[in-house]
């Protein structure tokens, strides 16, 4: 089992900026963000392989970076430019992989998850 704790969400006024980060008990090669607003179905946010391919969502795009510090198991969301519709409970989510593979995009191919952190943003 790997845990995961999911910290750095609060309430911020559009055009703000927040970061997330996501500490895992242990390694695994793909690591993840995904978000639900209430009402909707949760989506992939952005996703990282250890061998630094990432991939985002489009409405994210040009706004959120991915990262992670590998010796530490921990990933990180930098989110800038933050708009009322990225409000939502945010997830960090892990899966184990192959060196060189791809990473999952849906999330019910990720085994672990983390227990969320909320975004608002509002003015």
């Amino acid at each position: 089992q790997v845990q995961l704790v999911e910290s750095g969400g609060g309430s911020v006024q559009p055009g703000g900026t927040l970061r997330l980060s996501c500490t895992a008990s242990a390694y695994t090669y793909c690591m993840a963000w995904f978000r639900q607003a209430p009402g909707k179905e949760r989506e992939g946010v952005a996703i990282h392989s250890n061998d630094d391919r990432t991939t985002y969502a489009d409405s994210v795009k040009g706004r959120f970076t991915i990262s992670r510090d590998g010796p530490k198991n921990t990933l990180y969301l930098q989110m800038n430019s933050l708009q009322p519709e990225d409000t939502a409970m945010y997830y960090c989510a892990a899966q184990y992989g192959v060196i060189g593979s791809s990473c999952p995009q849906s999330s019910r191919r990720f085994g672990f998850w983390g227990q969320g952190t909320q975004v608002t943003v509002s003015s």
